[in-house]
């Protein structure tokens, strides 16, 4: 037994649902050490005046990133623009002078994001890489290397990773609002408990989740694809949802805005089609019940994180509310983690086509110093 980044490692073969179970104390350690850990990011943002920041990520890393957007808006009071690293490496790379830019896999082997780092160096433009993976290849390529305080998980189907990846961009923001004066000590310390209080949400989600697979286990171990619903806040949520739908069960998954979803993908719903809806529980709580509603006219596969009573018990995710609708991402994404493990751990469906291998020998994606845990 050792002990790595503040995690207790054993020799035990991690699952995905051990790594679940791991993440709120994970948070409730890092929020505790909120300054220590996000103290180099912030004391970089504070040496300009930076109006825009810019993420740049992909796959999990981009919907934890997602999480966090309107968190960090409201309470930094900066735009946040999120971009994929092939798109930043190729299209757009206009960096303004107020523009405070990041880099971030989690792994820190992603060719795409150390392409990144490689351009931003290329702009003159400090290279900052956020990795949970110190001895990465983002030590080679970045100006600054930081960590998010999440350890090696070593599964290749991140969850625990991507909560305190999002928790870790809302710590950044708040203590920076802070140090620039933006926040009293009270308004600072009301955020970080609020960021810790949060986790016992992702908790009671992650044993509702086991309820309701258990509930409906025909239903979920017979889906042959799936749209996932969101808005806002929960959007996030909604995109990495649809991510470890897609490649655990190995299904198409889409996520789309609740509203978007109504232009054209609901064309094709037939009754065999499996949704998932967020209720945001704000403003837009009533269009969505209405378009969940209007969903199980066709089919009977819908189901939705709410506490609205005119959804049945046997397709409504139940939980306690919390006050501040900026965390709604970071527990209700529980859902999603626990349901993709349990269908493909009762589908036996971990392995991937066998020609998936001949196709790995035909692309790269991650660096040479990559460890495969996708299989």
């Amino acid at each position: 037994m050792s002990i790595n980044g503040g995690d207790i490692m054993s020799d035990k073969k991690m699952t995905m649902l051990d790594y679940v179970y791991e993440t709120p104390q994970a948070v409730r350690n890092n929020v505790k050490n909120s300054f220590n850990i996000t103290k180099n990011l912030v004391d970089l943002f504070l040496k300009k005046d930076y109006k825009r920041l810019w993420i740049i990520a992909s796959g999990s890393s981009y919907n934890a990133s997602q999480c966090a957007k309107l968190f960090i808006e409201k309470y930094l009071n900066i735009e946040v623009k999120i971009i994929s690293p092939f798109t930043f490496n190729y299209y757009e790379s206009n960096l303004k002078d107020d523009d405070f830019a990041i880099v971030i896999s989690q792994s820190g082997c992603s060719t795409n994001s150390i392409d990144s780092l490689k351009k931003l160096n290329e702009l003159k433009i400090e290279s900052i890489g956020v990795t949970a993976n110190l001895d990465s290849d983002f030590k080679d390529y970045a100006t600054h290397i930081i960590d998010y305080g999440c350890g090696i998980e070593t599964v290749g189907y991140v969850t625990k990773g991507v909560v305190t990846l999002s928790v870790f961009l809302m710590l950044f923001s708040v203590e920076a609002s802070y140090a620039k004066g933006n926040l009293t000590s009270e308004e600072k310390a009301m955020l970080l408990n609020q960021i810790s209080d949060s986790m016992s949400t992702y908790e009671e989600i992650t044993r509702n989740t086991l309820k309701l697979f258990k509930d409906n286990y025909k239903s979920f171990t017979s889906m042959t694809n799936a749209y996932v619903c969101g808005c806002g806040i929960s959007f996030g949520a909604a995109l990495e949802g649809a991510l470890k739908i897609g490649e655990t069960i190995q299904i198409p998954a889409v996520a789309y805005e609740a509203e978007e979803f109504l232009h054209g993908p609901n064309l094709q719903l037939n009754p065999l089609y499996t949704l998932f809806f967020i209720d945001n529980e704000d403003s837009t709580s009533q269009r969505t019940i209405e378009i969940y509603h209007a969903v199980r006219s066709i089919t009977d596969r819908a189901f939705i994180i709410t506490n609205n009573k005119t959804v049945d018990e046997q397709h409504a995710l139940r939980f306690t509310s919390q006050p501040n609708p900026y965390l709604k991402s970071i527990y209700t994404v529980a859902f999603f983690q626990v349901l993709s493990f349990m269908v493909t751990n009762e589908l036996h469906k971990w392995e991937k086509h066998p020609l998936y291998n001949k196709f790995k020998t035909l692309i790269s994606y991650k660096s040479k110093s990559y460890i495969d845990r996708e299989c």
